[in-house]
């Protein structure tokens, strides 16, 4: 094409296609704004640089002031100097030598701020530039972050894709002052009233609500200030990657699209990739890509510049995460900004059937997900039918058909959390959230946690302190297991739940029955194949107490530790508990130190831990380690003692959001739990109303119903209610809870 000049050039760039999408018959185009003379910021500069030369802003050879460390520097330069006007361009250290010397060839003078403001390097750039205004009377400022020639420029950017596509149906583009996004999609809605549009922003960018981080890397996009010419009406959906992942984006297009570029255009390239997945056969969709990769040679595309910044060391998400307004984001995420846009799912892999289940389903809703069950058989659950959570059936026993079924149900990244209230699905969830692209607790380090003797093992190899034990397969061996550790002893399944066959031996052949009955079990309640090993264990005649930890990112928190009493023997049933414990404090240090030490060992880093502990002559001893809340209602006894759910703070952390952790005790309190002492068929249970009436009874729940038949229990599941109580000591609570008990009694209709 024929210019008389350099400025007459700006504009007309080419639109390539991708292979993005192809297989999916997705039309995915690349308006190349990096084939400019020097970037795409030369048509900002052109538009409002030869508007206000025509309006008399701008008087012949005045000169121009702008703040800028990237492409709008550089289109400033070309159209101001070209125009004979002297130019001034304010940056700050992180401009690249590249765009430096490009300045000065052009004949600009370059000022460097040498450090951050208050308002970071943006801040810092405003006040010099202000300075440089008031030494030059008659100067002109761009002000490309206000300025509407910004976004008008972009019209005939616009112009130019409906002259060469018969349609746009979704359009992504970066933001850093608003203009090129807001100006092109404002101009194709006038035609196109339907265009999705999809902004990409960085991590650390204020732009759109996240908290600033100055020293984050990406240039070209992002900002520490909120421009005005960013309309947020016009965006539909914002994505944010961090430095790492923009970086890699980059390289990558340069790989699989040959087109050499900057990190703004290696995110849009990113983005573009999830809308390409998401839509349907025959879409559309187009991406502005800004920059070329001239300038970034020393940076996104030098090895050395990702030593020195240590860039590996940032998560990368390989789909993002739909997030809730307000979610602080580390890695690529998305949040949709229209009214009516579905909300992000949370996807629970079936539940414990406690009645937690449902209440976490209630607290993933009251958070702004869809709440999502997915399960086998919804009939188990009480309450699932009002908890409006929407149900996906499948067999969650076969990994691949969870997997399959959940990404079925929901389009790529738009779940935003996995977990479950089930202890047997652990590991599905890990695997289902691993395979969706969410971080999530390795699946092997789970399953270590709930097979007992792989556990144990782990524990000898660490050196931490637990019970002596072996693992066997058969009756004979376990009797010779228990001959060899001496009775009394404990056996139990490897991999069951809870209590449920659970029990003290007295003797070898106690030992070897016990073993026989659990390996010849072939599945659990839930259907699951089990292991058909048992373990026999040390029994250690010593109080028992349970660490509730919380892990964030590799690091275990304390949330506090847990005062049980179990039942004699032979079955190990938890009748009481109280939080916090009695412990001297250096009991307690030594106990967490313990527990931590174990849970590294197992390699276990994200979410809740229960591990159940005996305390010792010789110090603390692990019995087992629960990579899940406790049961048992301890997290709600943490609530009444601290304020803060527990549940909640695992739904927040598998979404994504920062967890809301106790920090210190309020009160105390605990639970008693209702055992029946004689077998029989209910008839009632008496005293209910005279113990709820007691000074710092919480609440006295009975879950048996008139007419089941029950028995002293032998696991957590014969358990018929519990009274929980409240105080401002641990005595009060003991009180509470002694002469609650007392009033109730377990009225029977026959023995």
């Amino acid at each position: 094409m024929l210019s008389q000049n350099v400025i007459e050039a700006i504009g007309h760039t080419p639109l390539v296609r991708l292979t993005l999408g192809a297989d999916r018959d997705v039309r995915v185009y690349a308006k190349l704004e990096m084939n400019n003379l020097f970037a795409m910021k030369d048509r900002v500069a052109k538009q409002i640089i030869t508007e206000a030369r025509a309006t008399g802003e701008l008087a012949e050879g005045a000169p121009i002031v702008e703040s800028s460390s990237g492409t709008m520097a550089l289109g400033v330069a070309l159209v101001g100097t070209a125009l004979g006007h002297p130019v001034h361009i304010v940056t700050d250290p992180r401009i690249d030598r590249t765009t430096l010397a490009k300045l000065e060839a052009l004949g600009c003078a370059v000022h460097v701020v040498p450090a951050m403001d208050a308002h970071g390097w943006q801040g810092a750039r405003l006040t010099r530039l202000r300075e440089i205004m008031d030494r030059n009377p008659g100067a002109f400022w761009p002000r490309q972050y206000e300025n509407p020639q910004n976004p008008a420029a972009y019209r005939y950017l616009a112009q130019e894709l409906l002259a060469d596509l018969d349609t746009v149906d979704v359009l992504v583009g970066a933001v850093g002052s608003g203009g090129s996004l807001c100006g092109t999609s404002r101009v194709l809605r006038e035609s196109l009233p339907e265009l999705y549009v999809a902004g990409v922003d960085c991590v650390g960018s204020v732009l759109f609500g996240q908290p600033d981080r100055p020293k984050r890397l990406q240039s070209g996009l992002g900002n520490s200030l909120h421009p005005k010419n960013l309309d947020h009406s016009l965006i539909d959906e914002v994505h944010w990657l961090n430095d790492h992942e923009a970086f890699a984006a980059t390289r990558e297009l340069a790989r699989e699209e040959k087109l050499f570029a900057g990190n703004t255009s290696g995110s849009v390239y990113r983005v573009l990739g999830a809308m390409a997945a998401r839509a349907t056969p025959g879409t559309t969709v187009v991406g502005i890509f800004p920059d070329r990769g001239d300038r970034y040679a020393d940076t996104v595309h030098s090895d050395a510049h990702w030593t020195e910044k240590d860039l590996r060391r940032l998560p990368v998400a390989t789909v993002p995460r739909q997030v809730l307004d307000g979610t602080e984001v580390r890695s690529w995420s998305f949040r949709r900004n229209r009214a009516d846009a579905p909300r992000p799912a949370f996807v629970f892999v079936e539940s414990n059937t406690t009645g937690t289940g449902m209440l976490a389903l209630r607290i993933a809703a009251d958070a702004g997900y869809e709440p999502v069950l997915v399960t086998g058989d919804s009939t188990r659950y009480a309450g699932l039918a009002g908890s409006g959570a929407t149900v996906v059936d499948c067999d969650t026993n076969d990994t691949d058909a969870l997997v399959r079924a959940v990404t079925k149900a929901f389009e790529p990244g738009c779940v935003a959390g996995v977990s479950t209230t089930s202890e047997f699905y652990l590991v599905a969830a890990a695997a289902l959230a691993t395979a969706v692209g969410l971080p999530a607790e390795r699946a092997e380090a789970i399953a270590g946690c709930r097979d007992k003797g792989r556990l144990r093992a782990v524990l000898r190899r660490a050196g931490i302190g637990q019970p002596r034990f072996e693992v066997v397969e058969d009756a004979e061996s376990a009797a010779a297991a228990a001959d060899r550790l001496g009775t009394p002893c404990v056996v139990k399944p490897v991999d069951d739940s809870g209590s449920t066959r659970v029990r003290r031996c007295d003797s070898a052949q106690q030992a070897a029955e016990l073993a026989a009955e659990i390996t010849a079990r072939t599945t659990n309640g839930r259907g699951q194949a089990m292991a058909g090993r048992a373990l026999v264990e040390q029994y250690l005649d010593a109080p028992e107490y349970s660490v509730e930890m919380f892990g964030v990112d590799g690091v275990h928190r304390l949330i506090g530790i847990t005062e049980k009493t179990v039942t004699g023997a032979p079955h190990f049933v938890e009748s009481r508990h109280l939080v916090p414990a009695d412990l001297p404090a250096e009991a307690a240090r030594e106990m967490t130190a313990t527990v931590s030490a174990a849970l590294a060992a197992t390699g276990l880093g994200r979410g809740p831990s229960h591990t159940e502990v005996k305390h010792t002559a010789t110090g603390s001893a692990v019995v087992e380690i629960n990579p899940r809340l406790a049961g048992g209602l301890i997290p709600e006894l943490y609530r009444l003692a601290t304020g803060v759910d527990l549940l909640a703070a695992q739904v927040a952390y598998a979404g994504g959001t920062e967890p809301l952790l106790p920090d210190g005790f309020a009160r105390h309190a605990g639970i008693q739990f209702l055992l029946p002492a004689e077998q029989g068929v209910l008839e009632r249970v008496a005293g209910l109303e005279e113990a709820r009436a007691l000074p710092g009874v919480e609440r006295v729940t009975v879950t048996a119903t008139p007419g089941a038949r029950i028995a002293p229990p032998t696991d957590a599941y014969g358990r018929i209610g519990h009274i929980v109580a409240v105080g401002d000591s641990r005595a009060a609570v003991v009180e509470a809870l002694d002469r609650a008990a007392a009033l109730i009694r377990i009225e029977l209709r026959e023995r």
